[in-house]
């Protein structure tokens, strides 16, 4: 009895239905974002699950930031300070602890990359999520700053898997209409883990033993077994399954990711192996070959994305609670405006996925990060004027604007871009190392203790960043993989990516 040949046994033979992967990639260009979310539901819920992981690098983060601003933990830690007659942790473990977490998510990222392009974007990351229970438990049986800190550096690594993975798994698993909406996601996700953090915190900062830092330390355990059973049962990335040439399963998991009774799972799967032979230069994926050819340029957009949150004000909205109250403001207005200014940062992300959907990405993070360029200034000078309450509260004021500010261009439309431009066999590889560049340039700003006046570095640093982008950035609105390699491949320059037309039959 003969058998119909299957997807292996076409890619054995070299077989490739172009026509189809034709038919593939014009339907997706053809859909319309609420066609596109009925054609593929279940994608949507499985970004949605995979982006629950950042919530815990943002708690991670929040956290420690909230911890130096409490009361509780600056008695059981602190330094008592003459000029107040208060406990403060000393400048030093100050930057140790906040620096703890960036140095082992740099070792995360590093381990990302290869980790994922050897086992999969889903045991990678249940890989992170089991390590995280155990660190967490170093975290709250830690009795001294030294553990703390070695808890945070420990954190750090399964952190850096999850913020590499993340956005370049949501990208692969959606339609071309979905790709800013999902990878947007990540970014609402960060803002409901600060939210979480916020509300932890401003409910146990009144209690004086260890109990106010303990518990919200301990809240930690009620995500990693959960994502990791739910991961565990999500599909694949499709992409990442062809790369590896297990088509047949890569099929299985675009029926799961879509409606089957409207999906041509053959002309999908074909669609993605039309994009990957575009990149049958890179034999096996690794670090060296994001620095040749095009790939370089490509790096170099996801790096400078990544490092330029940092150098555009991101660490006023990351560290809120602790911003306002070095303005002067008093514990419980400090947690509640930490509060306000997280729930205002979730609204103002959904609020993107509108603007970065019809205007593109690089339109709203260029002019996103000019704006917020001039209410740095604003604040600088701010600061700058003397002490007086007017003072106080225009700092807060300007520092409340930025963060919710940055949340509406900059920082949703930089995981767009970050989850769209690397090439698809280096994309682990690549998300991976752009976000070691966010954790450099994060580590020497952990430091400073410049108050308001902080406004004047990220002002000039998110200056040259905004001119950067506006030379350099590409707009990759409503464009496939396929069309993105051609365009990188053509070396079309920048402000000319709009107005180029890549042909359906094109492959190169």
């Amino acid at each position: 009895m003969e058998h119909a040949p299957s997807l292996d046994d076409d890619l054995k033979r070299g077989n490739l239905d172009k026509a189809g992967a034709i038919e593939a990639e014009n339907a997706e260009h053809n859909m319309g974002v609420l066609e596109a979310v009925r054609a593929y539901p279940l994608a949507t819920f499985w970004a949605f699950v995979m982006s629950c992981t950042i919530i815990m690098e943002s708690y991670c983060v929040f956290l420690m930031g909230n911890f130096l601003a409490l009361p509780a933990f600056a008695n059981e830690f602190g330094v008592l300070n003459p000029a107040t007659n208060k406990y403060i942790v000393v400048t030093s473990w100050q930057s140790a602890l906040q620096m703890g977490g960036p140095l082992g998510a740099i070792i995360g990222v590093c381990l990302a990359g290869p980790l994922t392009s050897r086992i999969g974007y889903r045991w990678a990351t249940i890989t992170g999520l089991m390590a995280l229970n155990t660190f967490i438990l170093v975290f709250y049986f830690g009795k001294s700053l030294a553990v703390i800190f070695g808890a945070q550096l420990l954190k750090g690594v399964p952190r850096g898997i999850f913020i590499a993975n993340a956005p370049a798994y949501c990208s692969e698993i959606v339609p071309i209409k979905l790709r800013a909406p999902a990878t947007q996601m990540l970014q609402m996700f960060w803002a409901i883990g600060s939210i979480i953090v916020g509300g932890v915190t401003y409910h146990y900062n009144a209690r004086l033993d260890s109990s106010a830092y303990r518990i919200p330390i301990a809240l930690q355990w009620l995500f990693p077994t959960p994502l990791a059973i739910l991961i565990f049962i999500a599909p694949e990335s499709p992409w990442w399954l062809v790369r590896k040439g297990r088509l047949e399963e890569a099929a299985n998991a675009v029926g799961r990711l879509g409606r089957r009774s409207r999906l041509n799972l053959d002309e999908a799967v074909s669609m993605m192996r039309r994009t990957i032979e575009l990149e049958k230069s890179i034999k096996e994926p690794n670090h060296l070959e994001l620095f040749k050819g095009t790939d370089l340029y490509r790096t170099l957009i996801v790096c400078g994305v990544y490092a330029a949150q940092n150098l555009t004000g991101n660490l006023i909205a990351n560290q809120a609670v602790y911003f306002f109250e070095q303005a002067g403001m008093d514990t419980d207005t400090v947690f509640a405006l930490g509060l306000i200014t997280s729930a205002l940062q979730m609204i103002f992300v959904m609020l993107s996925w509108i603007l970065t959907t019809y205007l593109g990405r690089c339109t709203i993070y260029v002019w996103g990060s000019g704006i917020n360029v001039c209410f740095l200034v604003a604040l600088g000078i701010a600061a700058s004027i003397g002490k007086s309450n007017a003072a106080s509260l225009a700092q807060t004021s300007l520092g409340l604007i930025v963060s919710v500010l940055f949340t509406l261009g900059p920082a949703p439309a930089s995981w767009v871009i970050i989850g769209e431009t690397s090439a698809i066999p280096l994309r682990p590889l690549t998300t991976g190392i752009g976000r070691g560049a966010y954790y450099v340039v994060n580590i020497p700003l952990q430091g400073g203790n410049l108050g308001g006046k902080c406004g004047y570095v990220w002002g000039s640093t998110g200056f040259i960043c905004f001119v950067v982008a506006y030379f350099f950035l590409l707009e990759m609105k409503g464009r496939s993989y396929r069309e993105i390699d051609i365009l990188f491949k053509r070396k079309v320059p920048a402000r000319q990516w709009t107005k180029t037309v890549v042909d359906v039959q094109d492959d190169e």
